[in-house]
């Protein structure tokens, strides 16, 4: 059953980011222009964020098996789609579909691991969904670099999308057999004015912010930005007081699950931009191969991976104090691999800090996503999922666009990448802060899952 929603989830994360990697080579056969191919990068990440607590409200509705399995079939048949696009215009259409396959499977995935485990059996199966939930994106780019310098049956860019298509078939052959039913006598109503405000509001936030640093920050931008965050405020005084609320607010109310919740989200905010500056420093400065680029993160992928399958196995005073070292040693490995190899890149001497900051952020996130869920009611998992899945997106596409801004507009890709990192260490002392208000506070833990 793991091994089911994981592999879904783990193919949905990777390609948010192994087009990219794919651009240039998409741009020159499709003859696309710079918004196609923008739009083809970003719509992905677009289109999931502005669905994702829908979706997950969804699985309430019609049952996360169904959900998941509905997910993955669109995601699969989008991916075919992709793979066979004859035109940009397609293939942008043809992503906007899968991106919203992968909006409705995603959220399944944290839901059903809430549902049908407990106590030790939940830390680990958390540990391994917080190693796919990140690592994706890292391997992404190590995959889609493979898959196009190989130029496989001479199809160029298409099998990063068309590997998607026999993965997807044997999951679902199996999803049905290895899935629980979770469908309830009772289902809640889907809030259709709850659905209609956080869509505008989603949508008038990650536009701007996806799209805004490319031209230039203009006044619609910021018009954008103000309007999205008003309309997510009237957004959360309509679920305070609606009956059958799209994001059950209660699930915000147990002690250490707000600030747990705000840790969770820096780290991953910091992850995503980390990982883009480094990327663009080592191909830019240094002149890296997008391959190479992706193959420099193998080190923080190993640490992340390691720390996300052992942490469980650790004492439980060593596991309390996880969250709070966690960043910590995120920050101090990156701002050591940033002031060592700005200016050369020593594998043997980057190795160890990548690791050290692979093991931190995982440290940062797995045990305290797994006490917040240990805090918050089995029948409240759907609203978990919803602000597990869209918290971090948009703390990732936030630090994007704002440090983004920051790496572009210094005078050299080095200097650049040194003040992206100081201000990722920042916001990793925040999240620091974050992490021991939730792991400090007291409150009695859930009752366990039925079944």
């Amino acid at each position: 059953m793991l091994a089911v929603l994981l592999a879904g989830q783990v193919m949905a994360s990777m390609d948010g980011s192994i087009v990219s990697v794919a651009a240039r080579t998409i741009r020159d056969d499709l003859r696309a222009d710079g918004a196609a191919v923008q739009l083809i990068v970003s719509g992905y990440l677009l289109t999931t964020g502005v669905l994702l607590v829908t979706c997950a409200r969804l699985g309430d509705i019609v049952g996360h098996r169904r959900a998941f399995l509905a997910g993955l079939a669109w995601f699969t048949g989008a991916s075919l789609a992709c793979g066979l696009a004859p035109t940009a215009g397609v293939l942008v259409a043809a992503r906007v579909a899968q991106a919203m396959g992968a909006a409705l499977l995603t959220p399944q995935v944290f839901s059903l691991i809430q549902l049908y485990w407990d106590g030790p059996a939940r830390r680990r199966a958390i540990g391994l969904y917080g190693m796919v939930l990140a690592l994706g994106v890292a391997l992404g780019q190590v995959i889609g670099g493979l898959v196009v310098g190989a130029d496989l049956f001479g199809l160029s860019w298409r099998p990063v999308f068309l590997v998607n298509v026999p993965i997807g078939a044997v999951l679902l052959a199996l999803g049905p057999r290895l899935l629980p039913d979770s469908r309830v006598r009772e289902r809640p109503r889907l809030d259709l004015a709850g659905v209609a405000v956080l869509t505008v509001a989603m949508a008038a936030l990650t536009v701007p912010l996806i799209f805004g640093q490319d031209n230039g920050w203009p006044a619609w931008s910021w018009v954008s930005l103000a309007g999205g965050a008003a309309l997510l405020a009237a957004f959360g005084r309509h679920e305070s007081r609606a009956r059958h609320p799209l994001l059950d607010l209660g699930a915000l109310r147990p002690a250490g699950v707000k600030p747990g919740l705000a840790a969770c989200w820096i780290v991953m905010g910091c992850y995503t931009v980390f990982l883009l500056v480094l990327t663009l420093h080592l191909q830019s400065a240094l002149g890296f191969s997008p391959l190479q680029a992706g193959l420099a993160f193998v080190p923080y992928t190993v640490g992340f991976g390691t720390l996300s399958l052992t942490w469980t196995r650790y004492p439980r005073r060593l596991r309390a104090a996880l969250p709070v070292a966690g960043p910590v040693a995120f920050a101090a490995g990156a701002v050591l691999v940033a002031l060592l190899h700005r200016d050369q890149w020593n594998p043997y001497a980057a190795a160890p800090l990548l690791l050290l900051a692979g093991a931190g952020h995982a440290a940062g996130y797995s045990p305290l996503i797994a006490r917040i869920t240990s805090l918050v009611e089995p029948r409240l998992a759907s609203a978990v999922s919803a602000l597990n899945s869209t918290g971090p997106m948009l703390a990732g596409v936030t630090a994007v666009a704002g440090l983004g801004s920051v790496y572009f507009a210094a005078p050299s890709s080095a200097d650049g990448l040194l003040r992206v990192v100081a201000a990722v260490a920042a916001l990793l002392a925040a999240g620091t802060a974050s992490a021991w208000r939730a792991v400090r506070a007291r409150q009695a833990p859930a009752a366990p899952a039925p079944g």
